[in-house]
């Protein structure tokens, strides 16, 4: 739902905070459908904006800004968060108010990136968060003392419950006028005298106020290199400053990269002291107590793979209904259609190109919808972190660490956002490693062209009584994208990419109950784009593909019209190059047609056989039964088998057939040298590992 720009807001208020310290699910419990999704200017981060209404009607605008530990940028997602809070970020207005939100069982790692808030002087309101995750691991924290302590109101709540909202709100609208105090941290004495000195050389020389000056002195006091990267941007006399302060410090035996963190932490633990009481109950917590199965070596991957199948076994069992309610209503659209329209090429237009083409992809967004559903649980409950420490054991053997498997994970939606992901890995190998191999996971646009091939030719049987063939072969379609997902990261890492695996270091948060709004919003979301594509793309396609497909007009049956149009012509040129994959000539063009979203082959697919069968067919046949049907015109044999789905399937696995995944590839790489090797290494391993497939499928017997 989109809204007025931020000019015309009361006030822009951005909310910050560490990972999995419950933001977004703050930042939806605040604004609910009020929100726009675009990026910052000149960069793939992504920008999430919102509406607010405050008690007293008035309206502002929340920028939920991307996680991070602390304003010391190391990655384009922190470097964006610090940058906004400086109002460095063009056509993005500076902050009036931030709100922090702190996770309340992690109080004291949370409190660090307050500091630095504080130490900006920007209006500042704690929202302190997961109070009752804090409760149940024995913390009891006093909001009034700490806020006294901190000199920013702080305000207790339960995002994932909307408990507390309401006097955030409050608390915001009360707050606008008030200005954070300067910092009550203190550092050593001879490191706060040569800071001071550094802050009145950067505001004599560069005209920077207070707290401009005091960021700038500690980055190049703690990070030399800060220096020698930006040269010329500081005045002569400011360089030969900090290299005198550098020499002193080092003479002391001051190290300067942790004294500040140091000094910080010493100061967030006598706060701490005075406002946090820890209960000590004797008790292994529940999220401990789960944890013992969940990240164990075997068990773990044991609990990972039972997640994913009983996910995609309930993604095609649970969304059956849905579905066919969809074709009753599509047919019924049709018929109707056929009732007030004359026979003719309008006619023919509108229900074999528009509506079969359409209908033929959105049949499928209940199994969109119930697959973002478990991703969303699988996030809001705090198991994908356990899910990328599990893998973190398999990741270093491929060269990689486990957060290189959070844009893996994130690829399971769609690959633009797992790319995008990538911007949190500090190594540049490793990211690009991480970017260059993300697209393999199996993405919500595979699913349909998945959904279709398997509901046509795979038998509905049972594995051991509860497991259907459909649901394991989906399930190996996802497994088989994630192992060569690993296996390419591992030869790019050993080849193009050399560079050791890094240490991985990641927070566990808690479990805990994941919240109905924030998965419907992100469902809803979801569901938007899935619609928008379409009512656009797939619209567009699926009208294109029809008039080549109806003409020019031939004499015969509709099938040997169809062969001789200007789609049958094209389809056949293409014949010799696709044939030795089992696809014959209809199959090519819904592969190159599908180039620009994938879910299009199965548009494709369906405005083909409307325009291929009579009339009299398409009212009692879908298309899963047409394809079925469908015979070689000079052989009489069946154009489709099992083992020719599989190789579909297993082609749209490897190939990189998605537009928009290229240009945010062009676009995270600043040129086109990755995304042309991309699309060209993505489509030697589809049509390699098709054609293997394929022949040794025919080696055993299984072509008929």
């Amino acid at each position: 739902m989109s809204f007025e720009t931020a000019t015309t807001a009361t006030s822009y208020i951005a909310l910050i905070g560490n990972p999995n310290s419950g933001k977004t699910t703050l930042f939806n419990a605040l604004t609910g459908l009020r929100q726009r999704v675009g990026n910052y200017p000149g960069v793939t981060v992504e920008k999430k904006e919102g509406r607010l209404t405050l008690p007293d009607g008035s309206e502002a605008i929340l920028l939920d800004l991307p996680g991070t530990y602390s304003l010391n940028a190391s990655s384009p997602d922190e470097r964006i968060a610090t940058d906004v809070l400086l109002g460095k970020v063009d056509h993005t207005q500076a902050p009036e108010l931030v709100i922090c939100v702190v996770d309340a069982s992690n109080i004291e790692r949370n409190l660090y990136l307050v500091s630095q808030i504080i130490d900006r002087r920007i209006p500042v309101i704690i929202a302190l968060n997961m109070v009752d995750v804090a409760e149940h691991a024995g913390i009891e924290i006093d909001a009034k003392k700490l806020a006294r302590s901190l000199s920013v109101p702080v305000v207790p709540l339960i995002a994932s419950r909307s408990i507390g909202v309401d006097q955030l709100k409050r608390a915001i609208k009360e707050a606008k006028a008030i200005t954070a105090k300067t910092r009550s941290w203190r550092m050593p004495p001879i490191v706060e005298e040569e800071t001071e000195e550094l802050i009145g050389y950067l505001q004599r020389y560069h005209k920077l106020n207070e707290a401009n000056a005091f960021h700038e002195a500690l980055s190049l006091l703690s990070a030399p290199e800060s220096l020698d990267d930006h040269r010329d941007r500081y005045a002569p006399e400011v360089i030969a400053h900090v290299r005198k302060d550098h020499e002193r410090l080092n003479f002391m035996g001051i190290d300067r990269q942790s004294v500040f963190v140091e000094s910080r932490y010493e100061w967030i633990k006598n706060v701490c002291t005075e406002a946090v009481k820890q209960t000590h109950n004797g008790k292994t917590s529940v999220s401990d107590r789960i944890d013992r199965i969940a990240t164990h070596k075997i068990w773990g991957f044991v609990v990972f793979l039972a997640l994913m199948a009983i996910m995609f076994q309930s993604v095609f069992t649970w969304a059956e209904a849905p579905m066919s309610w969809i074709e009753d209503l599509t047919m019924l659209i049709g018929d109707q259609i056929k009732i007030v329209m004359p026979a003719g090429d309008l006619r023919d237009l509108i229900i074999d190109g528009g509506l079969a083409g359409v209908s033929a992809v959105v049949v499928f967004l209940p199994q969109i919808l119930l697959l973002f559903m478990f991703i969303g649980l699988l996030e809001d409950t705090g198991y994908m972190a356990r899910a990328a420490f599990i893998m973190d054991r398999l990741m270093s053997k491929v060269g990689l660490h486990g957060k290189s498997f959070i844009p893996m994970l994130s690829s399971f939606a769609c690959a633009i956002p797992g790319i995008m992901a990538t911007r949190t890995i500090e190594s540049p190998k490793d990211r690009l490693v991480t970017m260059l191999v993300s697209p393999l996971i199996s993405c919500s646009a595979r699913l349909p062209v998945y959904t279709l091939l398997i509901a046509a030719f795979i038998p509905t049987t049972y594995v051991l009584g509860f497991l259907s063939l459909a649901g394991l072969t989906l399930l190996s379609m996802y497994l088989l994208g994630l192992v060569m997902a690993l296996t390419m990261a591992w030869f790019f890492k050993k080849t193009l990419l050399k560079g050791p695996a890094p240490l991985f270091i990641m927070e566990l948060p808690p479990y805990k109950t994941p919240s109905v709004r924030s998965i419907s919003l992100q469902m809803w979301e979801r569901s938007k784009l899935f619609l928008r594509n379409a009512g656009t793309i797939i619209l567009g396609v699926s009208i294109l593909l029809w008039f080549l497909g109806t003409y020019p007009k031939s004499e015969g049956t509709p099938a040997q019209q169809l062969e001789h149009s200007f789609i049958g012509r094209a389809g056949q040129a293409i014949g010799p190059l696709i044939k030795p994959l089992g696809f014959d000539w209809k199959i090519g063009i819904a592969v190159c047609a599908s180039f620009a979203a994938r879910e299009v082959f199965v548009s494709t697919m369906g405005t083909i056989y409307n325009i291929q069968e009579s009339d009299e067919e398409l009212a009692g046949s879908s298309l899963q039964e047409k394809m079925r049907n469908d015979k070689d015109p000079v052989t009489g044999a069946p154009v489709w088998s099992a083992l020719t789905a599989i190789c579909v399937m297993v082609y749209y696995v490897l190939a990189m057939q998605c537009i928009s995944t290229i240009a945010v590839m062009r676009r995270e790489t600043n040129g086109w040298k990755w995304p042309l090797f991309q699309i060209g290494y993505m489509t030697a391993l589809a049509y390699g590992a098709t054609f293997i497939v394929y022949r040794v499928g025919l080696a055993l017997g299984l072509g008929a």
